[in-house]
């Protein structure tokens, strides 16, 4: 059920960048520097697009600004959970350590069951 609803909303999508692509054919010209700067720098690009084009660009690139601030936000808890992770396998290694070690607490059935989840031996 999800699946259709995720293709019947692709395909809305789709139709609707289609349209938007129809309705604006029409070529604009975007420079990089206003005229008077680009008389002060001696050069100016300047490249003539579709406007649908720019549109969509536009969406494109402030979708991709936008994740890139995220994980840069969100360097702070990535790092936080990469050091509580090895902090949780070191102390598991530990805890099997010890159990190895002391082989009084396995003859103990209350810890058998707790620890098995299951039956005594």
């Amino acid at each position: 059920m999800i699946r259709y609803l995720k293709y019947a909303f692709l395909t809305v999508l789709a139709l609707c960048l289609v349209t938007l692509a129809l309705a604006n054919r029409g070529d604009v010209t975007l420079t990089l520097f206003p005229p008077e700067l680009a008389t002060l720098f001696g050069f100016n690009a300047v490249v003539t697009l579709p406007l649908f084009i720019v549109i969509l660009g536009g969406l494109i690139a402030g979708i991709l600004v936008g994740f890139v601030w995220e994980w840069f936000r969100e360097y702070r808890y990535r790092s936080e959970a990469s050091t509580e992770k090895r902090e949780r396998q070191k102390l598991t290694r530990e805890v099997r350590r010890l159990k190895k070690a002391d082989p009084a607490q396995q003859d103990d059935d209350v810890l058998a069951l707790l620890e098995g989840g299951g039956s005594a031996r």
